[in-house]
């Protein structure tokens, strides 16, 4: 068995939960020991595993067809977690929504990452098989380095003791970045530091102004990988996500499998495995993420990221490449 994973614009993606999903696609079929290619030229494969949507895609789509080859379409995205990103994002989300559907009927089976955002789908009419399986984290990755966590707090000049919160995401509204701003204006104290990173042409104004001016306790590092960042998921005090809508949240995964304590807004892609108070904290408004904050970095709330490990365990990538193939070689039977 041999698939196409075909991810376009992949140097356009990189920075994005999408872009990842990638490497774990590669990487979950690599542990279970199926062979795949990513050359969408190529006719030698038996299954097109599709994960975007620009106009490429139907053209992939159709020369799958005419093979007389299956497609599962990975639905990573939703309209709902369009909204709120973008300059003209909600202008323009009802089209998109219109592409995402059609694209998706094009497959012969949907996987998208929970039960949350299976739901979503369901709820457009779809009336393909969808599977919810997470987009996994490689745990080894993650493993905690006490190197890896000097060398992130050498970077930021974080002096003894000095507290720091992350977030990690691209620059949108939708990510709950005027929220991150706001709580970090409460907290002088506390440095909050944000990953990541888009062209500002792409923004809206209010994001842009928000961020040149943002609170002086606030650091805007851009995109960063590698040993840095995961020295920021270990050795930070808190991760703070205080995102509206996700269909997973990769960076979630990354804070978790990093045995990091996890405060997060309580949203539906995590209905499926959050637990408030055990494996992470759960909140509702600013006032409650300060609350949480403040108790957390004081010491009075205890930290549970060991229990949140147990989640990213769960959703190692071994276990996904192990349904990824249970998918693959039904779809196939039924195919043939």
């Amino acid at each position: 068995m041999k698939i196409l994973l075909y991810f376009e614009g992949e140097e356009l993606i990189k920075k994005s939960g999408v872009g990842r999903a990638l490497e774990h696609q590669k990487k979950a079929l690599e542990s279970v020991g199926i062979e795949y290619t990513t050359d969408p030229k190529s006719d030698d494969y038996d299954i097109l595993h599709i994960n975007t949507y620009a106009l490429k895609s139907d053209f992939v789509v159709l020369k799958a067809r005419s093979l007389g080859k299956p497609v599962i379409y990975h639905a990573h995205s939703t309209m709902e977690d369009f909204l709120d990103s973008f300059r003209l994002s909600n202008f323009i989300a009802p089209i998109y929504k219109q592409r995402l559907v059609h694209l998706y009927n094009s497959a012969d089976i949907l996987i998208t990452p929970t039960p949350y955002s299976k739901r979503i789908l369901e709820g457009y009419g779809l009336k393909k098989p969808i599977y919810a399986v997470s987009n996994g984290i490689d745990l080894d990755t993650y493993r905690i380095s006490e190197k890896n966590e000097k060398a992130f707090r050498n970077y930021f000049n974080l002096k003894e003791g000095e507290k720091a919160v992350i977030g990690v995401g691209l620059l949108f509204q939708r990510k709950g970045l005027f929220d991150f701003l706001e709580v970090a204006s409460r907290m002088p104290d506390v440095k909050f530091i944000w990953f990541g990173d888009i062209s500002r042409v792409l923004l809206p104004n209010a994001i842009i102004e928000a961020i040149d001016h943002c609170p002086s306790n606030v650091i805007f590092p851009g995109y960063i990988s590698g040993d840095l960042m995961r020295g920021a998921f270990s050795g930070a005090d808190a991760f703070f996500f205080p995102s509206y809508e996700e269909n997973e949240g990769i960076v979630v995964l990354e804070a978790l499998a990093s045995r990091q304590t996890a405060v997060l807004r309580d949203i539906g892609a995590y209905d499926a495995w959050a637990k408030n108070g055990e494996n992470c904290y759960l909140c509702n408004n600013n006032d409650q993420f300060e609350s949480v904050l403040r108790r957390l970095l004081s010491g009075e709330l205890p930290r549970i990221g060991e229990a949140g490990y147990k989640v990213a365990q769960d959703r190692s990538i071994d276990k996904i490449g192990a349904q990824l193939k249970e998918i693959y070689e039904t779809l196939l039977s039924k195919y043939r």
